[in-house]
């Protein structure tokens, strides 16, 4: 009987210490945590793979001409009939860049060495075989030899960076150019002009015109100069093709690549990823504008909103005394992290843009209107608005880092002689730093 109810009494007190709660939050959160490694798992298995020079097989079909491409995925119809997905590439001669397959019509495969992948600045990829490479940087001006054809591309990259030097001189022209057109908008706005004409007045405006139009002159003639530069290309079904070396982003034979190399080049795209600019309307390339947009976006609303919003948060807390005013200030904080985005995003456009941005342009720049300059959407009225969106969280987290204080540390604080402000700042803030920074 005693043993019975020492039983009792442990599983009573089992009960109330919440231990069953406890296992159960234990459960589920290591589930959610193993469900998102799971995800994060699957995501970046098919996403980096794409990055991967994958082998390229070439079909021979009962019906039709050969073809090459990479080899997706295989499917099983609702007839039985096995079906193999195939990326074809050459867009420019197919129109379309995968294809289904039924495995019945395949008579052969195999994984040429001599395949080549070509990614190119448009028209996606081409799969096919090398025939010949025109150019005037090899000896003979025509060569069929694949080292040719990467010495050829090679010297085309390095023209491309030394063209760099020629873009940065049509952004620093142009910009003169703007600047010199900026200042006869001026003018005339304040001698009455309204009838404003976009072509170059002022002998500013025509010396920036000059210069500008001479290195864009420049520029063409190089990159016509390039464009002479020429490889030929076959598809699976021996159709040529003529490709501009120019056009050609990376050229490889990915089924005569060793593993070296091929690290080697994954790790070459995943650079690309994050350094290079989009191309093939943000479909290939990489992806640092974007990147470089969130980072500046973050960074520029963390500015905005973390000093408001941890202020507002500690004068509500430590400051402001308890009465109706307070009471529906923090209702409304509530309320308003409660809103949805596409609410601030209005608010934003109207208030940030047309409000402030157009008061902005009618007092300081009228003379550039109709076209607006601050008028208009970009990253600051942007970083504003995520800024609203966020004050409210960092309000409520920064009130509730400083309510887990006990009142006792301030009293203490103030009994050894300590103003309000000293117990504020060398007390109570870094005490509560962790939960403020868990806003941030």
């Amino acid at each position: 009987m005693d043993d019975s109810n020492k039983t009792t009494k442990i599983s009573h007190g089992f009960l109330k210490r919440g231990e069953p709660q406890v296992w159960v939050t234990s459960v589920a959160l290591t589930s959610i945590l193993m469900i998102t490694v799971i995800l994060l798992f699957v995501v970046m298995v098919n996403g980096l793979g794409v990055f991967w020079p994958h082998k390229l097989v070439q079909l021979n079909l009962s019906e039709g001409d050969p073809i090459m491409g990479e080899r997706n995925q295989v499917e099983d119809a609702d007839t039985d009939a096995e079906q193999v997905q195939l990326k074809v590439g050459n867009r420019e001669m197919y129109g379309f860049d995968f294809r289904w397959l039924e495995s019945s019509l395949i008579t052969d495969e195999s994984y040429p060495e001599d395949a080549v992948t070509l990614e190119r600045m448009e028209h996606g990829n081409f799969y096919g075989y090398f025939k010949g490479v025109n150019s005037s940087w090899i000896d003979e001006g025509t060569s069929e030899s694949w080292g040719d054809l990467v010495t050829v591309h090679e010297r085309m990259q390095e023209a491309l960076e030394e063209m760099e030097a020629l873009d940065s001189r049509i952004r620093r022209h142009s910009g003169t150019l703007q600047r010199a057109r900026q200042e006869r908008y001026k003018e005339e706005y304040e001698q009455g002009i309204t009838d404003r004409t976009e072509a170059p007045t002022s002998e500013a405006e025509l010396a920036a015109k000059a210069k500008l139009d001479e290195v864009v002159s420049e520029k063409e003639t190089r990159l016509a100069e390039l464009a002479n530069h020429n490889a030929v290309f076959a598809d699976a079904a021996g159709r040529e093709t003529q490709i501009r070396v120019l056009d050609i982003v990376r050229a490889y034979r990915p089924n005569d690549m060793a593993l070296t190399s091929k690290i080697a080049f994954y790790g070459g795209k995943l650079v690309e990823l994050f350094v290079a600019e989009p191309r093939e309307s943000n479909t290939e390339g990489g992806l640092f504008p974007a990147i470089f947009g969130t980072v500046m976006l973050v960074f520029l609303m963390s500015i905005f909103s973390f000093p408001l919003g941890v202020i507002a948060g500690i004068y509500l807390r430590e400051y402001a005394k308890e009465g109706l005013l307070v009471r529906l200030v923090r209702i409304a904080v509530n309320n308003l992290a409660g809103v949805p985005s596409i609410v601030y995003g209005i608010f934003g456009l109207g208030f940030f843009v047309y409000g402030i941005g157009g008061f902005i342009d009618q007092t300081f720049y009228p003379e550039r209107l109709p076209t607006p300059t601050f008028g208009t959407g970009g990253i600051l009225w942007a970083s504003l608005t995520l800024g609203l969106l966020t004050i409210p969280v960092v309000i409520v987290s920064t009130e509730e880092a400083l309510g887990s204080i006990p009142q006792g540390i301030r009293e203490g604080s103030l009994s050894l002689g300590a103003t309000k402000f000293q117990t504020l700042w060398r007390v109570l803030l870094p005490m509560s730093s962790p939960g403020i920074m868990t806003g941030f």
